[in-house]
C-alpha cells in the first residue's frame, strides 16, 4: 500500500507514482535551471571582465532576488489553488487562479520596482564594499522594468505546471536564455558594433530577456489560456477570496524571504570580509544554486501532484507521490555532493581565473557538497506541504531554524571565533539541517491526517427554508 511506504515498511513509492513524479520533474528541473541559468550567464560573463564586476553583479543579483523572491513565493499559492481545482475538475476555479495570480502580479511588481531603483541607499545601509555598491546600484536599476514580466512568467508558469502543460514554458526558457547569452556577449563587451557597457549591460540584457520569456510564454499558450482569463470573472476583485489566498501565500512569500534572506545575510557578512570573499563565496554558492534547481523543480512537481491528489480526493495518490519526489531529490543531490567533494578546483575555474577567488572557491565548495542532502530535503518537503495547502509551518520552521540557530552560529564562527568565511558556511549547514529535520516530521504527520482541499471561493450558503405555518390556536 502507498499508504505505508512513508517513512515505514517498504521505502519505494509505487512505480505509477515515481513514473508521474519523474515524468512531470524531469520538464520542471529544465525550467528551473533555464531560470537561474540568466544569472550564471550573467555572472560568469562579469567574472571574465574584473572581480570587481563580479561582485558587483552578484551583489545586484542578491539584492533583485532579495525583493523579487517574496513575490515569488507568494504567487506560488497558485500550486494548491490550482492543482486542488484541477484534480477536482473544478474548472471555474482554476480560471479563478489564474486571474487572480495575474492581478497580484501586477500589484507586487510596484514596490518592487520602486525598490530596485532605490538600491544605493539600501547597500550602503548593510555596509557593502564602497567599490561595489555604485556598480552593484546601476545592475539593480536597469532590473527594475524587468520585475513586472518577471512575475507574470511565474503566474503562467504555475498555472501551466498546475495543468501538466511544461512543453511551452520550456521553449520560452530556451528562447530567453539565448537571446540573454547573445545581448551579454553584445552589450557587456561592445560586440557587433554596440557600445561596450560592462555590468550595465548584463543588467539591460537580462531585463529585455524577461520580457521576451514573458511574452513567448504568453503566445505558445494563448490558446490554451485564454479560457481562463477571459473574461475577467467579476469575483476576481473581491477582497475576501483575495484575502484568503493572500493568507496561504503570504506565508510562501515569508518562507522564501527567510531562507533566501539567510542565505543573503551570509553574503552580506562575506561583504563585511571584503571583495574577495564575497566573489569566492558567489563562485561556491552559484555552483550550490545550480544544483538546488534539481530538487527545487522536483518541490514543484510535488506541490503539483501531491495538489491534484487532494482535490481528486486520494490520500494514497498524496503520499506515493511525495515519497518519490523525497526519493528523487536526495538522491539527486547526494550524487551532486560526491561532485563537489572530489572536483571543486575544476569547478571554480568555471567561474573565474583570478586565483584569489579560485583559492577561496575551493575551500567553499565542499562545504556546499555536505548540505547538499539537506537542501534537497527540506525543499521537496516545502514543495509537499504545499500541495497539502499547509503554508504556515514552513515558514515558522525557517525562521526558526536559520534565523534562531543557523545565523547566529554563522556569525560567532564567522567573527568570534575567527573562522571566516569558512565559518559562515558551516552555520549555514546547521540551519539547513534543522530545517529538513522538522519539514520531514511534518511531512509525515500531513500525509498521515485526512486531508481536505484549498477553497477560495467558499460555497454560497443554501436558501433559507420558510418555516413551516403554525397550526390554528382554537379559542
Amino acid at each position: 500500500m502507498a499508504a505505508r511506504h512513508m517513512f515505514a515498511g517498504r521505502f519505494l513509492p509505487p512505480r505509477a507514482e515515481l513514473r508521474a513524479m519523474l515524468h512531470l520533474a524531469l520538464p520542471v528541473v529544465v525550467i528551473q535551471v533555464g531560470i537561474m541559468a540568466m544569472g550564471v550567464v550573467d555572472t560568469i560573463m562579469a567574472g571574465h571582465l574584473s572581480m570587481l564586476a563580479l561582485a558587483s553583479v552578484a551583489l545586484g543579483n542578491l539584492y533583485f532576488f532579495g525583493l523579487a523572491v517574496f513575490g515569488m513565493g507568494t504567487l506560488m499559492v497558485l500550486d494548491p489553488v490550482v492543482a486542488q481545482a484541477v484534480g477536482a475538475g473544478d474548472e471555474p476555479a482554476v480560471a479563478r487562479g489564474v486571474q487572480r495570480g495575474v492581478v497580484l502580479a501586477a500589484v507586487l511588481s510596484v514596490p518592487a520596482a520602486i525598490l530596485l531603483v532605490l538600491a544605493e541607499p539600501f547597500l550602503t545601509l548593510a555596509g557593502q564594499p564602497h567599490d561595489v555598491i555604485p556598480l552593484a546600484s546601476a545592475y539593480a536599476a536597469r532590473m527594475a522594468p524587468g520585475i513586472f514580466p518577471f512575475f507574470l512568467f511565474i503566474v503562467l508558469r504555475q498555472s501551466l505546471q498546475s495543468m501538466r502543460r511544461t512543453r511551452p514554458i520550456i521553449i520560452a526558457i530556451v528562447v530567453a536564455n539565448l537571446a540573454n547569452a547573445a545581448l551579454n556577449w553584445v552589450l557587456i563587451f561592445g560586440n557587433l558594433g554596440a557600445p561596450a557597457l560592462g555590468v550595465v549591460g548584463s543588467a539591460w540584457a537580462t531585463t529585455v530577456s524577461r520580457w521576451l520569456l514573458a511574452s513567448v510564454l504568453f503566445a505558445l499558450t494563448w490558446k490554451q489560456l485564454a479560457v481562463y482569463l477571459r473574461p475577467f470573472h467579476p469575483e476576481v476583485w473581491q477582497l475576501a477570496p483575495l484575502g484568503r489566498m493572500l493568507r496561504l501565500g503570504v506565508p510562501i512569500g515569508l518562507q522564501f524571504v527567510l531562507e533566501f534572506g539567510a542565505f543573503a545575510f551570509v553574503a552580506l557578512m562575506m561583504g563585511w570580509l571584503g571583495t574577495r570573499e564575497m566573489a569566492g563565496h558567489q563562485v561556491a554558492i552559484n555552483l550550490a544554486s545550480l544544483t538546488f534547481m534539481v530538487p527545487l523543480g522536483v518541490s514543484d512537481a510535488a506541490s503539483v501532484l501531491v495538489g491534484q491528489a487532494v482535490g481528486r480526493g486520494d490520500p494514497a495518490g498524496a503520499r506515493g507521490s511525495a515519497g518519490a519526489a523525497l526519493l528523487y531529490g536526495a538522491g539527486f543531490m547526494t550524487l551532486t555532493a560526491v561532485l563537489f567533494l572530489t572536483l571543486p578546483g575544476p569547478l571554480a575555474r568555471l567561474y573565474s581565473r583570478e586565483l584569489d577567488v579560485v583559492e577561496l572557491a575551493v575551500i567553499l565548495i565542499p562545504i556546499a557538497g555536505v548540505f547538499q542532502v539537506f537542501d534537497g530535503l527540506q525543499a521537496v518537503g516545502g514543495g509537499i506541504l504545499r500541495g497539502l495547502g499547509q503554508t504556515r509551518v514552513p515558514m515558522v520552521v525557517n525562521l526558526l531554524g536559520y534565523w534562531a540557530l543557523g545565523l547566529p552560529v554563522s556569525y560567532y564562527l564567522g567573527f568570534v571565533a575567527g573562522r571566516g568565511p569558512v565559518g559562515l558556511w558551516w552555520g549555514l549547514v546547521l540551519g539547513l539541517g534543522v530545517v529538513a529535520t522538522v519539514l520531514l516530521f511534518r511531512v509525515r504527520a500531513g500525509l498521515a491526517r485526512q486531508q481536505s482541499r484549498v477553497l477560495i471561493d467558499l460555497p454560497a450558503p443554501p436558501p433559507a427554508r420558510a418555516s413551516p405555518a403554525l397550526p390554528a390556536v382554537r379559542k
